[in-house]
């Protein structure tokens, strides 16, 4: 029977009272005999750096409520689980939640921890998915919001002022493993496994609950731009957000140019962006905000280069830009 662990009352991430679940309940450890090779096991369990491991006793981050699970544990330090670790029995104990034991690990993981934006509409918006000890899993949105998603669209190159946090699957329900739960990031991490959260895997959640953001490309004073309906996510119509609506860019002149500050936006690979017109990724809907873009290539955005001004053309939809990009 596989048996999980959880961290409950530090003040961050990689420390607090240590929970075990185990036949279907969580409950506390027993100080007794706990020490720093104890701990190291719950912090490999927990995909920390078992390096400096610290133990702690007499209740250091709170008192637990419910079931005693284990006493006396005595692990060598080389365990991959609490459970191979000796102990008295499991519920057996003469302990009260004052000696309830914690831990302090290394807060630098032993394995590398990504994120991606599945399901939007476009490359800078999502469903969150973290990859963590060789799978990709959902994030619940239980404590969600928009430093949480600060700290997801930094990891991903993205201007992080203006992040948003969408909840309840926004962007629709994911599959297999729901990783985390309970994120509180402060919103200046740089990664989203440095924020507090219930432990991996640790949740009560279900995928109806994932979370996801929108990140944005540019400041207030800039323009947004996305890429939609590509067969991947470095393709697709050239869709701009000015003025509070999102709408299209006629391909009257559009050229490689053009394509070069669009794909540089994304952060791709500039030197062979292609453009393509005659709506090849669908007809978008709504305005067509800008006509006879003229680039030069070097700009940052594409509010910087000569166009005939917001809202101006002689264009159908039949006429949308679009781009294709390599990373």
């Amino acid at each position: 029977m596989s048996v999980e662990v959880r961290l409950v009352g530090g003040a961050r991430a990689g420390e607090g009272r240590v929970e075990v679940l185990h036949n279907g309940e969580w409950g506390t450890v027993c100080d007794d005999d706990w020490d720093d090779k104890d701990a190291r096991v719950v912090c490999i369990m927990l995909d920390y750096n078992p390096s400096g491991s610290v133990s702690f006793y007499g209740a250091q981050f709170g008192k637990g409520t419910g079931n005693i699970l284990m006493d006396n544990v005595a692990c060598t330090g080389g365990e991959i689980s609490i459970k191979d670790c000796s102990h008295n029995g499991w519920k057996t104990h003469d302990c009260a939640h004052s000696e309830d034991a914690g831990v302090r690990c290394r807060t630098t993981t032993t394995t590398a921890v990504k994120v991606r934006l599945v399901d939007g509409s476009c490359v800078s918006e999502g469903r969150v998915e973290v990859f963590h000890n060789g799978e990709w899993g959902t994030v619940c949105d239980d404590g969600w919001d928009d430093n949480d998603a600060r700290v997801v669209c930094r990891m991903l190159g993205y201007k992080n002022n203006y992040s948003v946090s969408l909840s309840v699957s926004h962007f629709g329900g994911g599959t297999g493993t729901i990783l985390m739960d309970n994120v509180a990031c402060s919103g200046n991490e740089a990664s989203i496994k440095d924020c507090g959260h219930n432990g991996w895997r640790s949740h009560n959640c279900g995928h109806y609950e994932d979370a996801g953001v929108r990140c944005s490309t540019a400041g207030p004073a800039g323009v947004e731009v996305r890429l939609v309906d590509g067969a991947r996510a470095l393709e697709g119509r050239v869709e701009v957000f000015h003025n509070g609506e999102w709408g299209t860019v006629c391909d009257d002149s559009w050229d490689d140019n053009d394509a070069r500050v669009v794909c540089r936006i994304f952060g791709y690979n500039d030197s062979v962006a292609t453009a393509v017109g005659s709506a090849t990724f669908g007809k978008g809907s709504g305005s067509i905000l800008m006509d006879e873009v003229a680039c030069t290539g070097g700009e940052r955005s594409l509010k910087d280069c000569p166009h005939e001004g917001w809202g101006s053309h002689d264009c159908t939809h039949s006429e949308d830009a679009g781009v294709r990009c390599l990373p």
